[in-house]
């Protein structure tokens, strides 16, 4: 009686660790040929970027770095969990890097955006595009409910904001939300 217990569990667990495989790898693959891509598309001459770059749903948007935390990721446009599976999210909704207003990226605790547990005020993100490269700067992070949607508010100022499932090594559905609140820094200012 045990013994069909034990394989099918067996089998079970081999499927999962299958699937688990899967999506990291394909997460992994995915990130290093949209970079590659990225960085041969912003080598190209300038003259031939005349054009505005669209921006489209699954589209690669940019790149972000938070170099103190070793953490380097392609930035997709869309928040959908196939998008997210692969890459950080870009709230649609929200501001486009190097526009005014606030810029708004999503990703999952367990795997982009997992070294933003140990993010803190003062660090570095740039945010590279096809055409620019921007640079924000830390100000305060914070825990706040599922349903407290202010962050995604436009602002005034020209500001990024991450936004992932808090605590990061909660199982299952997160109860609250982890937010990185930063402010362009002026290429001109110290």
């Amino acid at each position: 009686m045990l013994r069909p217990a034990f394989w099918l569990f067996l089998t079970l667990g081999i499927a999962a660790l299958a699937y688990a495989g899967y999506v990291f790898g394909d997460a992994h693959m995915y990130q290093a040929r949209e970079q590659q891509s990225f960085e041969n598309s912003r080598l190209k001459d300038a003259v031939l970027r005349e054009v505005p770059h669209p921006v489209v749903d699954g589209g690669v948007i940019g790149e972000m770095e938070v170099s103190r935390l070793g953490l380097k990721v392609i930035v997709v446009q869309g928040d959908s969990p196939r998008i997210l599976r692969r890459a950080v999210g870009h709230i649609r909704e929200t501001s486009l890097p190097g526009g005014a207003g606030n810029v708004v990226l999503t990703g999952h605790r367990d795997t982009f955006f997992r070294p933003l547990r140990h993010i803190q005020p003062g660090d570095a993100i740039t945010f590279k595009t096809l055409d620019a490269e921007f640079q924000y700067q830390v100000e305060s992070t914070a825990v706040v409910p599922p349903d407290d949607v202010a962050v995604l508010r436009p602002s005034g100022r020209r500001t990024l904001t991450l936004v992932t499932c808090f605590p990061f090594y909660y199982v299952g559905a997160a109860p609250n939300r982890f937010i990185v609140l930063a402010r362009q820094v002026e290429p001109d200012s110290p």
